[in-house]
């Protein structure tokens, strides 16, 4: 059944260390990429998609995003300040749970993001939801089309959309961009505390309740200074395009 979420949450707390010297003095999500930070791109796509209330959480830095985001007026923006005990990507989900109610909300990387293609991805999301067979649905990136991934992969998918982790030693054709539709139901299953995203998965993998949808048009992570650059490069390019 398809399902709409106006609640959402941006995973900001990364310590970015891979992006230096660009974060030397702020954190990754406020770097700048076609004259707009990464943290603004990720909300922009929340609001165009109808999202109406969005959790951003802090740490690295983290004064320079709750000072960032008093400008934002277009939707309501509360921070989840972890300045003392980064959480990782699950434990953060699992402090922010009280915000989501029991609906299924977005999350998604500030390091990601993309050109749509004909229709939007999140709109696509939204449609195939299935609240009795899915319990999270990941955008997934074709790894042939994108931009600043250079890893083997991280999932392959079938012809339900059902998901598997990429085994040892072989190449999958699907990255995760960052975005998934996830239902606060499997991230009440995390421990306590510090931990990964991943264990989150592992559980609906063996449930078959992981679920993926590919996305359309031009995705692009955000990962290095060279993949910044590639990124503005890409952007000016297809703008200054007949």
């Amino acid at each position: 059944m398809a399902f709409t979420p106006t609640r959402g949450m941006v995973l900001a707390a990364g310590l970015g260390t891979r992006m230096r010297p660009l974060t030397n003095d702020r954190p990754k999500s406020l770097i700048e990429v076609a004259g707009r930070t990464l943290l603004d791109h990720a909300i922009d796509r929340f609001v165009a998609a109808g999202v109406k209330m969005v959790v951003v959480n802090a740490h690295y830095k983290g004064e320079m995003i709750i000072a960032h985001l008093k400008s934002r007026k277009d939707v309501e923006i509360r921070i989840q300040d972890e300045r003392d005990l980064l959480l990782d990507t699950g434990g953060a989900l699992k402090r922010a749970l009280p915000n989501f109610g029991d609906e299924p909300f977005w999350t998604y990387n500030s390091d990601s993001i993309w050109v749509e293609s004909l229709a939007s991805n999140l709109g696509r999301m939204t449609a195939l939801w299935d609240d009795a067979a899915m319990d999270c649905l990941m955008l997934m990136a074709p790894t042939f089309n994108s931009l600043g991934f250079d890893g083997k992969g991280d999932f392959t998918m079938d012809s339900n959309g059902r998901l598997k982790r990429r085994e040892p030693q072989r190449v999958a054709p699907f990255a995760w961009p960052g975005v998934q539709m996830i239902h606060p139901r499997l991230v009440r299953r995390g421990p306590d505390g510090v931990f990964s995203t991943n264990k989150l998965w592992d559980i609906a993998i063996e449930e078959g309740r992981l679920f993926g949808m590919r996305l359309e048009g031009k995705w692009m992570h955000i990962g290095t200074p060279e993949a910044k650059a590639d990124a503005d490069a890409f952007m000016a390019n297809r703008h200054m395009a007949p």
